[in-house]
């Protein structure tokens, strides 16, 4: 089954994305419709226009896909969609469309956890690259704007499985940035904004106190702690205080005019609106934010004889914390992986990729399975 295409399709969140991918490692086509500019007014993802923006995109992305890929509906061998986890109502976008799909065209029907699918790009371009081996038990942070976890792999005959090890107990690491930015009248996405900024700012200005998880989440067994939670609240509510401290409303409400006069703004439209004082805000916030991150996958790593690590996700595009962990990994001997800035946001050929251990083994999805907002990694 070396030749297997597969149509990959992702609507968990607000891309719309289509690709093709063959034998799990060759891409040929990866296509995204991002609903950025829809979502900036509002400083984050609003549900439902993000569904009403996938049902209008879902069909020519997928038809774009399959032309960039020389490929046609009848000739690809099996359809991938995300299951989960994400919005509800974006999720069934996809699998609407994808069930309709190989109905229609009698094609196997393999269903994703969005979560694996940001696993495997690294893998999908580390194999591209060539004679590339993942060296068992293989430890992967998956790091994004809805999710934060620590996963430990093991290989197994039938594909991967997965203990979560790690997780956030309140916001994940990238919507801290994204409420942070919108606090400090940044912009939306917070992300890239705050990482451009933050290379102009002082990392040290501002001391921010290592997260400290003092209470269990309702409802989670104790045995289901670990030290390696993560949570960004506090961090989060330290810098509203430092803004009300440090009385900076009034330059907050001056950027948020100056900018919203702007027809579309840029990262470099931001820079000559922040005072000094923002900068070092937001470099001290960046830091300590990526120090936990590393400080506490790396324990993880080292407790529990991890032999090679995965950053992804869409944080993983962070310059900052790629830096920080190919200098602290490097120093425990771990080689650590990760994907391009283009596959570190949601993306379906990380979907197509991470289906192909499925087609192999003839892991399909069943007619009656739907989306799930909250899909567990196994």
């Amino acid at each position: 089954m070396s030749g297997d295409c597969i149509l990959g399709i992702e609507t968990s969140c607000d891309e719309t994305a289509a690709a093709v991918v063959r034998s799990g490692e060759r891409l040929l086509s990866n296509v995204v419709s991002s609903q950025i500019a829809m979502h900036q007014p509002y400083g984050g993802v609003v549900p439902e226009l993000a569904s009403r923006e996938h049902l209008r995109s879902i069909v020519p992305v997928v038809r774009q896909a399959l032309v960039e890929a020389g490929e046609s509906y009848q000739s690809v061998d099996a359809i991938a969609v995300t299951q989960g986890p994400g919005l509800a109502g974006a999720l069934l976008v996809g699998i609407s469309y994808a069930k309709a799909l190989a109905f229609a065209l009698k094609k196997p029907l393999i269903s994703v956890n969005h979560l694996e699918g940001h696993i495997h790009a690294v893998l999908l371009e580390e194999k591209q690259k060539g004679n590339f081996k993942v060296d068992f038990p293989l430890l992967a942070l998956v790091v994004s704007g809805g999710h934060t976890h620590l996963f430990l792999a093991e290989q197994r005959e039938h594909g991967w499985v997965y203990e979560n090890i790690g997780r956030t107990r309140d916001d994940a690491a990238g919507e801290a940035f994204d409420k942070v930015a919108k606090l400090l009248g940044l912009g939306y996405p917070g992300g890239p904004i705050i990482d451009a900024l933050a290379r102009h700012g002082d990392p040290r200005a501002v001391k921010f106190g290592p997260a400290q998880i003092k209470h269990r989440n309702r409802g989670t067994p104790k045995d289901q702690q670990t030290p390696y939670d993560f949570s960004f609240s506090g961090i989060k509510t330290a810098v509203l205080r430092y803004v009300e401290l440090e009385d900076m409303r009034g330059s907050i409400a001056a950027r948020q005019k100056a900018l919203a006069a702007m027809p579309k703004s840029a990262v470099g439209d931001v820079l000559p609106h922040c005072d000094k004082k923002t900068l070092d805000l937001v470099a001290s916030f960046q830091r300590a934010v990526v120090e936990d991150l590393v400080a506490k996958t790396l324990q993880a790593a080292r407790e529990r004889e991890a032999r090679t690590l995965f950053v992804t996700g869409g944080v993983a595009a962070n310059s900052e914390l790629r830096q920080t962990f190919a200098l602290e990994a490097a120093k425990e001997g771990l080689p650590v992986y990760f994907p391009s800035r283009k596959l570190s946001t949601d993306n379906a050929a990380m979907i197509a990729a991470a289906a192909y251990p499925k087609l192999l083994v003839r892991n399909f999805a069943d007619a009656e399975f739907s989306a799930e907002a909250s899909l567990p990694l196994r």
